[in-house]
């Protein structure tokens, strides 16, 4: 059997190559294309299509519409990113090792770029061949997750808490829109692209929550004890710019212990599926472990 890091490292050249070959159809303006192009290809993790894809084959599903639905969410995931970069957000310099989009192409063109992004997101979606019930069901999972009830309200709350003080329950609430919410949206949608009960439903409903939280738990630890070399970006931004995270409210050995618990649910939560969900179950272990 391989290993988590081989799986992953497969499926990660597979939507790269996929998302090559999306891109190369579009029939944009030039510019635009080189824009949009430059963020979404330039690596990452892949985690949340990844995810899509290995939920619908647990649940025996259509792997074909799994695969666009996660190429839709690495649009909208990738156009968050550009936004997050800007002077007017987070201002970073870097992103996966190599300048954020507005240096390149001005401010101007990163957020056309970003725009176009998730609105191709929702093109994908639509030309995605589902009964058209789950097709909806899909559309409208994915525009909460990362609209006004979900990504979007955890950054304008992101915003709004830095230099502030926040405590535990208003920090969770900012990690479950910001980013627990797109994790949701894309193990649900894996879901969507097969059969699924209630009671199935329910546990990749938790699996999701506590992947996500194991997630920005991590995240939030990396900016501090990362490495700048493997993580593409420099750390100790959310310290210089006040932000609420975990390590700042509760400190670095308490958040690892929450980390270590969050994971330890998400593993617990997949119980129902026995052996068979074996890959997402050791996913838990390379999200709580990264170091980048």
């Amino acid at each position: 059997m391989k290993s988590i890091e081989s799986l992953l490292e497969d499926y990660r050249r597979d939507f790269d190559c996929y998302l090559e070959e999306l891109m190369k159809a579009q029939q944009i303006l030039p510019e635009l294309k080189e824009a949009m192009s430059y963020s979404l290809l330039s690596g990452g993790k892949r985690i949340r299509p990844i995810l899509t894809l290995l939920t619908c084959q647990l649940l025996e599903g259509d792997t074909g519409a799994a695969r666009r639905v996660g190429a839709a969410l690495e649009f909208i995931h990738t156009y968050s990113l550009i936004h997050d970069d800007l002077p007017a957000m987070d201002d970073d310099d870097f992103r996966r090792g190599q300048y954020s989009n507005h240096l390149v192409f001005g401010e101007g063109m990163a957020i056309l770029a970003g725009d176009a992004l998730l609105t191709q997101a929702f093109q994908l979606l639509v030309e995605i061949e589902l009964p058209a019930e789950k097709r909806c069901r899909l559309i409208n999972l994915i525009a909460e997750s990362a609209g006004v009830q979900g990504m979007l309200a955890g950054q304008a709350m992101d915003l709004e808490a830095e230099n502030k003080e926040v405590d535990l329950e208003e920090l969770q609430l900012i990690h479950r829109s910001k980013t627990g919410a797109l994790f949701r949206a894309a193990i649900l949608s894996g879901a969507l692209c097969a059969d699924c009960n209630e009671q199935e439903w329910q546990a990749l409903e938790i699996y999701a929550d506590k992947l996500g939280l194991t997630f920005q738990i991590v995240d939030d630890l990396l900016d501090i004890i990362g490495d700048s070399s493997e993580l593409g970006k420099e750390v100790g931004q959310d310290h210089r710019r006040g932000k609420a995270t975990y390590p700042a409210l509760l400190g670095l050995e308490e958040s690892r212990r929450r980390a270590e618990k969050a994971a330890s649910q998400a593993r617990e939560s997949l119980d129902i599926f026995a052996d068979r969900a074996g890959s997402l179950r050791a996913l838990v272990d390379f999200v709580l472990e990264r170091s980048s």
